[in-house]
């Protein structure tokens, strides 16, 4: 049985072929899709993309949330499409391929990022955290809703865990959430959430 190889792209080639609908990365060269999320899935993202709209809206900073853009570490041909993006407008001018591909690469466009974790849930604790480290994304949400990652991050039994990861002397030191705890967020301190109301933001009252 043979398998084929993967063709490497570079991100330059990757951001001209994109194609407008569906959600495509590109990993070390190799174009990936993103499955369809489930309702669950998008619930949760659009929950936590709201609560943090209104929480940078009332602090009037100058962020915004975009729908479709990237974010690709420097010197490298991989770039990521999060679940929840949150970009520092201002700085948008220093980044190179922003009016071309949407996309960002500095650390000073991005004070948070999140990923709402699904099958692939490996990608998000490994590989992004990875990369995301790397570039100096400042904070960094991992939200495992339904518990899927390994016991060393969900627990034993596992459990559903929101990870944020801060950066402190360019290492992420992380802090998980469990139940009714609380989450505590670097960026947006004042923010009034648990990790309970995140997790089950798809429920019907």
């Amino acid at each position: 049985m043979t398998q084929a190889i993967p063709k490497i792209v570079t991100f330059d080639e990757f951001a001209a072929w994109r194609p407008e609908g569906g959600r495509y990365e590109l990993h070390d060269g190799v174009i990936v899709e993103m499955a369809q999320p489930t309702g669950d899935h998008e619930d949760v993202v659009g929950f936590i993309a709201r609560k943090i709209t209104i929480e940078f809206d009332r602090l009037n900073l100058p962020y915004i949330i975009p729908k479709t853009a990237l974010i690709k570490p420097p010197h490298s041909e991989s770039s990521y499409s999060p679940d929840v993006l949150i970009l520092n407008r201002p700085n948008l001018v220093s980044e190179p391929l922003w009016q071309k591909a949407s996309t960002v690469s500095y650390a000073a466009s991005i004070p948070l990022v999140v990923e709402v974790v699904s099958s692939n849930w490996d990608d998000d604790y490994y590989t992004k955290q990875g990369k995301y480290e790397s570039i100096g994304i400042p904070e960094y949400w991992v939200v495992d809703y339904l518990g899927l990652g390994a016991k060393k991050f969900t627990g034993n039994p596992k459990q559903p865990t929101m990870s944020i990861y801060q950066l402190i002397d360019d290492e992420y030191q992380v802090t998980r959430f469990r139940g009714r705890e609380r989450i505590i967020s670097p960026t947006f301190p004042e923010l009034n959430l648990t990790a309970e109301q995140i997790f089950h933001a798809g429920d019907i009252l």
